[in-house]
């Protein structure tokens, strides 16, 4: 445990000095005001940062995530010509990554809302938000860590970070609509959750889409959505989904370091 943190500790200084981290951070600072400062609806502009959330977070994640692994090699190295335990040195990278960039969102998006508190009236959409952009980093860190360990390029492990941000937030969505067009006579209720699950990114937009009421808009497949995913065993579930999507790529990826040799 003391090894975690010592290398938690010199990954947090490494990356809060990072300036990507503080530009990260003030971009969330500023687009969040702007939203609460100039829109005229409160429920839109937080339906405006979820959209800007689902997209941004997970492809933040997973290029700064990979690209600072491939930069640490010589550090990593180093670190391993020394007693420590690979499945430590592991978790303190990726918890020395994943806190500092979920700090920074949860920092920039909180700011503006102690400021504009009094426009926000439900407040537990404004905690579900935070608490997918907190999820979608740690899952797409873990894919970072997953990636980078398997692939020894750089170029092809980011090009690889690249596709799978590219399927899992926009090319995902337009496999479903098709399966939807080709399959709607027959009865698409289970599979379309079970898709849904199978997307992290998919499956936090429904989430927090739920808690806005306005997963109606989604005409058939939102009210599917909402009878399953609104009830408790749904929500359950839909919790469930995101901590094993942080945990599977994050032992896949612990596996791997345990056994490579750099």
């Amino acid at each position: 445990m003391r090894t975690i943190f010592k290398v938690f500790q010199y990954e947090l200084r490494d990356v809060v000095r990072s300036k990507w981290v503080i530009l990260y951070t003030l971009f969330y600072l500023l687009i969040t005001d702007a939203l609460f400062r100039f829109g005229s609806d409160t429920s839109r502009a937080m339906v405006s940062l979820m959209n800007i959330i689902i997209l941004l977070i997970p492809l933040v994640s997973i290029i700064f995530g990979t690209m600072y692994f491939y930069n640490a090699r010589d550090f990593v190295e180093m670190l391993l010509s020394q007693p420590i335990e690979r499945k430590r040195l592991f978790i303190g990278l990726f918890s020395g990554l994943a806190l500092p960039l979920s700090g920074g969102f949860v920092l920039g998006v909180c700011l503006p809302f102690a400021i504009h508190s009094g426009k926000i009236y439900d407040m537990s959409s404004f905690v579900m938000l935070l608490a997918s952009g907190i999820l979608l980093t740690f899952i797409f860190i873990a894919l970072a860590l997953f990636i980078s360990t398997k692939t020894d390029d750089k170029v092809r492990g980011l090009g690889i970070s690249l596709l799978v941000w590219l399927f899992c937030a926009v090319l995902y969505d337009g496999l479903i609509w098709l399966i939807i067009a080709y399959f709607g006579d027959y009865p698409l209720e289970k599979a379309m959750i079970g898709l849904t699950i199978a997307n992290p990114v998919d499956l936090a937009r429904i989430v927090i889409m739920l808690k806005f009421d306005i997963a109606a808009l989604m005409g058939y497949t939102g009210a599917v959505f909402e009878k399953f995913f609104g009830s408790l065993v749904g929500i359950t579930i839909a919790g469930s989904s995101l901590i094993l999507w942080i945990v599977a790529p994050l032992f896949a990826g612990m596996k791997l370091f345990n056994k490579k040799d750099f």
